[in-house]
C-alpha cells in the first residue's frame, strides 16, 4: 500500500510539474512582413555591374523594426569567376511600426557576373526575424540583353527649342496656357518588342513611377506613347523616326490646357481629372522593352506658368 500511495503522489506531482511549465512557457513571437517588392526597374530581377539599383519593400513590424537587410549571395551549383557577395543595413526605420524601403544603390564594381539569392531581412525589436528569398541576375554591361540609351532628349515651346542637348534654350521661358509642347525622344540599343511613354506630370500629384508599369494615368498627362515590334539587331527608336532621308511619323503635338491628353486610342478627359494644375512639371520617358523585360527611364523638370 506505501509503495502504492508512493507512485500515485508522484504521478500527480508530475502533472502539476508538467502543467506549471506548460502555464510558465513563452508564447511563440510573432514575426514581420513584407510586401510589394520590386528588384530592378519594373521588377526585372536584374542588375549591371557599376550601375544603379532599384530596390522596394513595404514592410510591417510585429512590434517595430530593428532594420532592414539585403544579402545577395552566391548559390551552391552556379560557376563564377570569383568569390563575391554584398551586405546592406539600414538602421534609419528603427522604431516604426511599417516602412516603404524604397533604395538606389550601385551594384559594386568588383561584382561577379551571374544568377544569386537576393536574400531580405527584416529585424523586429520584439527579437524575431523575417527572411526572403529571390532571384537576381547580374550582368556586366556588356552582356545585357539590351541598354537602352538616350542619344535624342529634345523638347519644343511653340516649336522652338525650349531644351537640347544637355541645357535650357531660353532660362526664362515657361510653358502656358496654349503653348504647343512637342518632343523627340530617341533610344539607342533596343530590340525586340518595346514601348515608350512620353509624359507631363504635375509635381504636386507626387506620382513618381520608375517603370511603366508603375504608371497612374490619373495622374499623368501622356503626350505620346509608341512602340516597336520585331526588331531583329540592336538599333534605334524614336517617338519621331528618321529613315534617313526624311522624317516617317510627324511629331505629336499637345496644347497646353487641352481637354484631352495624346493617350491611345482617344485620351483621356484632363479636365474632368482636373489634371492641369498650377506648380511646376516632371518630363518624364518610361520604356519597357517587354521582349527583355527591361527598363529605361528619365526625367526633366519642366518650368509652368499656369
Amino acid at each position: 500500500m506505501k509503495t502504492t500511495k508512493l507512485l500515485l503522489t508522484s504521478f500527480f506531482a508530475a502533472i502539476a510539474f508538467t502543467s506549471c511549465s506548460n502555464d510558465d512557457s513563452e508564447p511563440e513571437k510573432t514575426i514581420p512582413t513584407i510586401d510589394k517588392i520590386e528588384l530592378g526597374l519594373g521588377n526585372n530581377e536584374t542588375a549591371t555591374i557599376g550601375a544603379d539599383f532599384h530596390f522596394n519593400a513595404e514592410v510591417t513590424a510585429a512590434d517595430k523594426i530593428e532594420n532592414v537587410q539585403v544579402k545577395i549571395v552566391q548559390r551552391s551549383g552556379e560557376t563564377y569567376s570569383k568569390v563575391w557577395s554584398h551586405e546592406i543595413t539600414w538602421a534609419q526605420y528603427a522604431g516604426a511600426k511599417n516602412a516603404t524601403v524604397h533604395k538606389h544603390f550601385d551594384i559594386p564594381e568588383d561584382a561577379a557576373e551571374g544568377k544569386y539569392d537576393f536574400i531580405i531581412i527584416v529585424n523586429d525589436q520584439n527579437g524575431s526575424k523575417l527572411e526572403v528569398k529571390k532571384n537576381l541576375t547580374i550582368y556586366k554591361l556588356e552582356n545585357i540583353p539590351v541598354n537602352p540609351v538616350a542619344s535624342v532628349f529634345t523638347l519644343f515651346i511653340n516649336d522652338a527649342f525650349m531644351y537640347r542637348k544637355g541645357k535650357f534654350s531660353n532660362a526664362d521661358a515657361k510653358y502656358k496656357n496654349n503653348d504647343i509642347f512637342s518632343s523627340q525622344v530617341t533610344l539607342e540599343g533596343v530590340k525586340g518588342n518595346g514601348i515608350m511613354y512620353l509624359l507631363l506630370i504635375n509635381k504636386n500629384a507626387k506620382h513618381n513611377p520608375e517603370s511603366v508599369d508603375q504608371i497612374d494615368f490619373k495622374k499623368v498627362i501622356v503626350y505620346d506613347v509608341f512602340e516597336h515590334k520585331n526588331v531583329a539587331d540592336a538599333s534605334q527608336f524614336s517617338n519621331v523616326p528618321w529613315d534617313g532621308t526624311k522624317f516617317t511619323r510627324e511629331t505629336p503635338k499637345l496644347t497646353i490646357g487641352a481637354a484631352k491628353d495624346n493617350n491611345v486610342p482617344i485620351g483621356q478627359d484632363l479636365i474632368a481629372n482636373k489634371s492641369w494644375a498650377a506648380g511646376d512639371y516632371t518630363f518624364l520617358v518610361l520604356y519597357k522593352n517587354t521582349t527583355y523585360n527591361i527598363n529605361f527611364s528619365q526625367s526633366i523638370d519642366l518650368p509652368f506658368a499656369l
